[in-house]
């Protein structure tokens, strides 16, 4: 277990009366958000892996799951994240503390323009991994202007597990690297992240987990932990944009249809299945993605998991 574990365990309280609290928020301005499907509870492990930060919401360890060969991955050797530059000073010293080697950050340079360069302890080595996609950059605007509009139409739920289609192929060039880049312990602890933690990231993790023998189920519950570490930002989005919605169509925002947007926003399993989906459609199983279109050999793909995984007490 990593070593700020215990710290963070002693604000398991407080972490849940927030949770509490901004559910109540929500229901009080009339968001209508529904819960989390498929939401994983809020137990002790989850609560251990959370990170708080209070410039970034979605920063969590990825150790703790059990492989399917029942091996454990390592605490506090990798973790994901949303962007890092609105961290607040104490944040960058919560960061230093985790004694992160590396950060891997796959955001365009216009969105580091936009939102500022992470912020993060001296000796930690930023990694730039843009990932450019026309297709996902087609998607991104097709649901900035629909949400400008107020006509969510345009943005089905489908389009969630269309982002991570795309990004697995997209993507293969800083999936691979990162994968690399994670096997190597001169790097790690090491963090790596996008915007909000959700499409570029919950697909790098996707493919990292997989790697490591994870169950698919396992990737799923992971995946849908943005919706309670995001919950309060996700309210605060939504109440933004119906409040746009209203304005642009003229009536009372409680009349605005919210269905997809809260879809688009609100993860659900199947929205990361689509990277399981395309793996299989294009390569046979995750398994032939990871050999075959990220080009990883079984002596790194094995390297990886000597590094991330031990095995249970008592056993090699």
């Amino acid at each position: 277990m990593n070593m700020t574990t215990k710290k963070i365990r002693t604000r398991s309280v407080a972490t849940v009366a927030l949770i509490v609290i901004a559910l109540i928020t929500l229901a009080a301005c009339g968001e209508n958000l529904a819960p989390p499907p498929q939401k994983p509870s809020t137990g002790e492990e989850t609560r251990a892996r959370h990170v708080p930060l209070e410039g970034q919401a979605n920063f969590r360890d990825l150790g703790g799951y059990e492989t399917a060969d029942g091996r454990t991955v390592r605490w506090g050797e990798v973790y994901r994240s949303g962007e890092l530059g609105q961290l607040t000073e104490e944040d960058v010293a919560t960061l230093e503390s985790l004694e992160l080697a590396a950060v891997v950050n796959f955001l365009l340079p216009e969105e580091t323009e936009k939102h500022g360069p992470d912020r993060l302890p001296e000796s930690t080595r930023s990694v730039p991994a843009a990932i450019i996609s026309d297709r996902a950059a087609e998607l991104t605007r097709q649901v900035h202007e629909s949400i400008q509009t107020g006509d969510f139409g345009a943005i089905p739920p489908e389009l969630n597990p269309e982002f991570h289609r795309i990004l697995l192929e997209d993507g293969k060039e800083q999936y691979a690297a990162l994968l690399k880049e994670i096997s190597d312990p001169a790097n790690r602890p090491l963090a790596f992240h996008c915007s909000h933690g959700i499409h570029r990231t919950g697909t790098a993790t996707a493919i990292l987990l997989s790697a490591l023998g994870v169950p698919w189920e396992t990737v799923r519950a992971d995946y849908l932990l943005s919706n309670e570490y995001r919950l309060e930002e996700i309210g605060k989005q939504l109440q933004k944009v119906k409040k746009m919605a209203a304005e642009s169509q003229g009536i009372p925002p409680d009349d605005v249809d919210m269905t997809n947007v809260e879809a688009f926003y609100v993860l659900d399993g199947p929205y990361i299945d689509g990277v399981l989906e395309r793996a299989v459609e294009e390569y046979g199983s995750m398994e032939g993605y990871i050999r075959d279109g990220l080009g990883l050999t079984d002596e790194e793909i094995e390297r990886l998991r000597e590094e991330l995984l031990e095995s249970p007490v008592g056993q090699r």
